[in-house]
């Protein structure tokens, strides 16, 4: 309870700021309460109504409000049940108060009152990513423009985290289902309970509270506990490589060399063949950006964690046409599983390799990994 005080004066704190600051323009002060009250959010749900649960996840349900004012909202309840408890509660509102992105959601307030607690969101009509790319109904409303502004929208999120936030931040739970979109198909990424703030200097941290979900975490946080901003950077290549493919990372139903997404694209670019990953639901497809895409998931998969690019150089290589994709080894397939999966999932919801390779600069990233890597983190967690 000592963080949950902590936190009420962090808001009050800020809602006075705020106050003070519109006096100071001698404008009226009508910015929104950061803090909803609980009757409030239960009119606007229709006192939780089963009818408008748009889903439930790790942390609990989700439903659709109304506000007075006719704004939409999507209410997120911790469930008295939950694995997740008033840590991760602090933890996403904390993080979410600081940072400001396009391509994150954004959190319009909290409710404090009584045994529940709740996050209070901006409202997105079309759910989670995962709610259209593996709907074989669905998919073919991603045409391949709407999946690539999808890829560089989540690296922009993410490079906003790593590299332009107040402190940097890594997420630890990119995947579809954490990719929300807005009325236009952009991507917001969402659900930070899991999240992790290293303040000053610090670049990774060794512990042993593995959070992620199977399929997405890279070997060396699965294995040995190592988190980075490379740990996130992992996860977002298996991400690309969904979109892409429009499956998901281990599908049982497939035949035995399918099976697991990213050990068939490594498979397929072996072969000179990676065209063959594209979602067949796509009509048309920008070949050179596909086989580019997928190129670009393989390096950022890579075993090695200097291998990897950092989101900086992600960003760079699908906004530049004259950056060139270094040749990708051997992925990180084993033990990027483990045991571990995450409590924190999300309710809302003829080209080959060679042509995709840009005019060449260099490893440009490769260098960069040093500075990734100079300093071991003072941060323990669940030790």
């Amino acid at each position: 309870m000592k963080f949950l005080s902590r936190l009420c004066s962090c808001l009050q704190e800020r809602l006075k700021a705020t106050t003070t600051s519109a006096k100071a323009a001698q404008e009226p002060n009508d910015g929104p309460d950061l803090f909803f009250d609980l009757h409030s959010l239960q009119l606007a749900t229709n006192f939780f109504s089963e009818l408008n649960q748009l889903g439930h996840g790790g942390f609990g349900p989700v439903y659709k409000g109304l506000m007075p004012d006719g704004q939409e909202v999507a209410i997120k309840k911790l469930s008295l049940e939950s694995r997740q408890g008033i840590r991760e509660f602090i933890n996403e509102v904390k993080l979410l108060l600081k940072i400001q992105h396009r391509n994150l959601v954004t959190l319009l307030g909290c409710c404090t009152e009584g045994p529940e607690k709740m996050l209070v969101y901006e409202y997105l009509p079309n759910k989670s990513l995962d709610h259209f790319l593996f709907d074989k109904r669905k998919s073919p409303s991603l045409d391949w423009t709407t999946r690539f502004k999808i890829v560089t929208g989540v690296a922009r999120g993410l490079l906003y985290l790593h590299e332009e936030a107040p402190e940097r931040i890594i997420h630890r739970d990119i995947k579809a289902s954490n990719i929300l979109l807005d009325e236009h198909l952009n991507p917001k990424i969402s659900d930070f309970g899991l999240a992790r703030l290293f303040p000053g200097e610090d670049t990774h941290v060794q512990t042993f509270r593995i959070s992620g979900t199977h399929g997405y975490m890279a070997p060396e946080y699965a294995l040995r506990g190592y988190l980075s901003v490379k740990t996130d950077v992992f996860s977002y290549g298996v991400l690309v490589l969904e979109i892409v493919s429009g499956r998901k990372n281990h599908d049982n139903q497939l035949s035995s060399e399918k099976i697991d997404l990213l050990g068939y694209a490594w498979t397929l670019f072996q072969r000179g063949k990676l065209m063959d990953l594209v979602d067949p639901a796509l009509a048309k497809c920008n070949g050179d950006e596909a086989a580019m895409c997928i190129q670009l998931g393989l390096l950022c998969c890579q075993a090695s964690i200097a291998d990897r690019p950092d989101m900086n150089s992600v960003h760079l290589m699908l906004s530049s046409d004259s950056f060139t994709l270094p040749r990708p080894g051997k992925p990180g397939i084993q033990g990027r599983g483990g045991r571990w999966t995450t409590t924190s999932t999300s309710a809302f919801t003829n080209t080959n390799a060679s042509s995709a390779t840009r005019a060449s600069g260099g490893n440009s990233f490769v260098d960069e990994y040093s500075r990734n890597s100079i300093s071991v983190s003072s941060i323990d967690e669940g030790r």
